[in-house]
């Protein structure tokens, strides 16, 4: 695709709010009433506002579904390159309004929808978040997906069909409650269900050697359990329509639904037994693994999907091909993370078995096929599964791994001879506690490319998690720094910032993010800065109402509105930016009549079912909440927001409105992040660790324009390695010392003083995160936050440098790169350069 930043005269597209054509207002007009009386069911009388929102996105799918087709066509007739991407998790929230942004319809659906008397805006709170992931995995999965549309990068997603996702999160006394996330109960006008596209998956059983007519030695897998893998697709619509791809998610049964011998025995329940089993596979995303069966269900859901989307992808293959010796030259696996690496012994056991390719050969054709992204530098994180468990549910895939260590470990030994240390270092079976196979080290060994997230994730793989098998297989570590979708967390979240960019960048800066430096010449100037706070006022008032609605909490929107939203994690250290807020609120107590900056200290994010210290932390917060909220002596000028159930659509009322963002993960443990490329877009400062893309982010808008504080990775390594213990920091500290007594003692849980003991204790003699070692140097980071915000005009132009500088972070850069360098697939050349091209391409 060429850059238009780089052409001579540069493209002029319609502004997007030009005159609707209004032929095609009265077809949509004419098309979303025939989808309700036709196929709801309703007359408009007596429709309800979920039949509009169905009528109207299946009216749009129509018209993605053309192009779609039209997509499919192309690549096919072009003998084009596939790109399969496999991840556990697709965070892709509300396709509605995202799609009509994207094939550039959204005005004269909004304009249909007026007529027909039913506001789009409305119907858009109809559609539920698709409950297909959790966090920045998830969401970076949707990003790649729409950018691979963007650039008419043929490719598919796969993933698994969930019908509850993670859970649903509600706040009950301030504890953390999951229920079941039922996104699915209206049924799912996006997606289609291919019912014809059923693969077998095997279980259990055992492995016989045999001699095959020409007397070669092979082994034959006799399952003792198989599943059917259902396909359901959605289709990723790219920016202005040009391209369509396919979300394919499978979803689980049992070959045999009902045992109608048993049925008619009369045990009901035993009937149906074998469809329970299967269906277990995609109930929730990330079962409890604490116990056997969780963990055995975990690895059923891995090994399910794996299975099934190798299974496609070389039926594909074949189809088109008619041979798998050119696998490597028409197919590109990418794992996203470690949760798909069973694929390297599901491809080599499809080409071994299946197709009685020889070892070495299949081999050869799997390292180029597959490539890895690595998301994590935490050990714990990379997954390992018991030997034992593996070979009773996969024991064919264990002797392929066994074999593909054999080959591993005669290299390990060849370059270092005798090393024993190395040898079980870069083993994939851990004989140090028990036998295990490591996921991570299969990924790598059995990949032609592994990449870090962030330049400073990279590198640390090489100094870290993978350092010996970096030195067994130097240059296979790339990095690919993350990026987000500006289509949908500008475009769409924040239309009002939107519209400012295009008045000033121009229209082209929609199909270009590198044309937001043109903003950098505005920066200092006092009416653009005007406009700019007016549009973050607005946004801020939108989330005000929000925290009202949810939370009864009231939010002064002339506030500073200080952002956490992630995962909770101890990593990522909502504890310290709780014990700073418990600290900035006994100053205020103490010095009531001092010039405070008023905040609202805005938190949101699940903790992991079965991740108890976690969940405290969220009760921390919103006890802290409930005595500052109520708290008269501070005259409103801290409040303390916890929103539940985090999700995209959520995400998307906050990000526009944040003033600042916190990034404060303890260095050296986040990979990349995203929700810190969002935030900064959106002309919120960053406060951060030098950690993941922050050090990239600090890079592109200038250290002057973000926050830093806090130990660097290596000051974390050399602090752990002098123990844990914090004392030092803390009697040094009477801010930190006094905030953590109050928690420890009950000042914030009257009804149950020891509840947070284990925190204190924690902060004061196991300060593995370094909550109370970064203390001060955060505190201290904060009162500057406070003194540029007073400075106004100061902060106002670094938000808009910050807006400015983050046109690198596109995820379009970033699906370019791995194209280039991982995939060895082409990019579009050229986008569609007129609104009229794009309004054919729709309708």
């Amino acid at each position: 695709m060429t850059s238009l930043s780089d052409q001579s005269t540069p493209a002029q597209f319609q502004p997007l709010n030009a005159p609707i054509d209004e032929l095609l207002l009265a077809e949509i007009k004419s098309a979303i009433l025939v989808k309700l009386t036709l196929g709801i069911g309703k007359e408009p009388s007596f429709a309800t506002k979920h039949d509009w929102y169905k009528a109207a996105a299946l009216t749009l799918r129509d018209r993605v579904v053309h192009r779609w087709l039209l997509s499919e066509k192309e690549s096919y007739d072009g003998g084009r390159k596939r790109v399969y991407y496999l991840s556990l998790e697709f965070l892709i929230g509300r396709l509605f309004t995202d799609a009509l942004n994207n094939m550039g319809l959204l005005p004269v659906f909004r304009a249909a929808l007026e007529d027909l008397g039913v506001g789009l805006d409305e119907l858009r709170k109809c559609e539920p978040d698709a409950a297909l992931g959790n966090g920045g995995l998830g969401r970076l999965a949707a990003c790649f997906m729409e950018s691979m549309s963007t650039l008419a990068i043929p490719a598919y997603g796969y993933g698994i069909r969930y019908d509850f996702g993670l859970f649903k999160q509600v706040i009950s006394k301030g504890w953390q409650k999951e229920y079941p996330d039922e996104w699915l109960g209206f049924g799912n006008p996006w997606e289609l269900p291919r019912p014809e596209v059923v693969y077998h998956i095997h279980f259990g059983g055992s492995v016989e050697v045999v001699d095959d007519a020409k007397g070669h030695q092979r082994s034959v897998w006799h399952p003792g359990e198989t599943v059917e893998a259902v396909a359901f697709d959605t289709p990723i619509v790219g920016w202005r329509g040009q391209h369509v791809n396919a979300l394919r998610l499978w979803s689980a049964r049992a070959p045999d639904p009902l045992r109608l011998d048993v049925f008619n025995s009369g045990d009901y329940v035993s009937a149906s037994a074998e469809q329970s089993r299967a269906e277990a596979i995609c109930k929730f995303l990330y079962p409890n693994d604490e116990s056997a069966a969780g963990r055995e269900l975990r690895l059923r859901q891995e090994y399910f999907f794996v299975s099934a989307s190798l299974q496609d992808l070389v039926k594909r293959h074949l189809e088109s091909e008619g041979n798998l010796r050119g696998l490597a030259n028409k197919a590109a696996v990418q794992m996203n993370d470690t949760h798909p690496s069973l694929a390297i012994a599901e491809l080599m056991r499809i080409l071994i078995d299946v197709h009685n390719m020889r070892w070495d050969a299949a081999w050869q054709i799997t390292n180029a096929t597959l490539s890895y992204t690595n998301h994590t530098l935490l050990p714990e994180a990379l997954e390992t599964w018991p030997v034992e468990l593996m070979e009773r549910l996969l024991p064919r895939h264990l002797e392929i791994i066994y074999r593909i260590n054999v080959a591993h470990l005669d290299r390990a030994d060849a370059i270092r001879p005798g090393d024993t240390g190395y040898r079980a270092s870069v083993s994939i079976i851990d004989e140090s506690a028990g036998r295990r196979v490591r996921m991570g080290n299969l990924a790598f060994i059995g990949s032609h490319r592994i990449n870090g997230v962030s330049a400073m994730h990279s590198e640390l793989m090489k100094e870290t998690v993978f350092r010996d098998l970096n030195q067994l297989y130097p240059g296979r570590i790339t990095n690919k720094t993350n990026g987000i979708t500006f289509r949908r967390w500008l475009t769409l979240a924040n239309p009002k910032l939107t519209d400012l960019l295009r008045a000033t960048c121009g229209e082209a800066v929609l199909d270009d993010p590198t044309r937001l430096i043109k903003l950098e010449a505005y920066a200092g100037d006092a009416a653009f800065q005007q406009e700019f706070r007016k549009v973050k006022h607005h946004n801020k008032l939108a989330l005000a109402r929000v925290i009202g609605e949810k939370l009864g909490v009231q939010a002064d929107p002339s506030a500073l509105f200080d952002v956490q939203i992630k995962r909770i994690h101890e990593y990522k250290r909502q504890l310290l930016n709780i014990v700073e807020t418990v600290a900035l609120y006994q100053a205020m107590k103490d010095e009531p009549n001092k010039n405070w900056v008023p905040r609202v200290k805005i938190f949101a994010g699940k903790a992991a079912a079965s991740y108890r210290y976690a969940k405290l932390i969220i009760k921390l917060a919103n006890d802290v909440a409930q005595m500052v909220n109520n708290d008269e002596s501070i005259k409103g000028q801290l409040k303390v927001a916890f929103l539940p159930d985090y999700n995209v659509s959520l995400a998307e009322i906050i990000i526009p409105a944040a003033d600042l963002s916190e990034q404060i993960s303890t260095a050296g443990m986040e990979a990349s992040g995203t929700g810190n490329m969002k935030l900064s877009l959106n002309g919120a400062l960053t406060i951060g660790t030098l950690d993941g893309a922050n050090i990239e982010i600090r890079d592109n808008v200038g250290p002057e324009n973000i926050a830093i504080f806090g130990m660097t990775a290596e000051e974390v390594v050399t602090r752990r390695n002098n123990g844990l213990d914090a004392s030092d920091v803390i009697n040094k500290s009477p801010n930190l010392g006094r905030a953590i007594q109050a928690i420890e003692t009950g000042f914030f849980s009257p009804d149950d003083p020891g509840r947070f003991g284990g925190i204190g204790h924690a902060l004061r003699h196991l300060d593995h995160y370094m909550v109370s070692a970064d203390f001060d140097s955060y505190y201290d980071a904060q009162r500057s936050v406070d003194a540029r915000w007073q400075a106004g005009s100061a902060w106002s132009r670094a938000a808009i440098l910050n807006t400015a500088r983050m046109g690198w972070f596109s995820s379009d850069r970033t699906i370019r790169e791995y194209a280039e360098d991982i995939w060895h697939v082409p990019v579009a050349s050229q986008m569609p350069t007129t609104f009229a091209q794009l309004v054919r391409k729709a309708t």
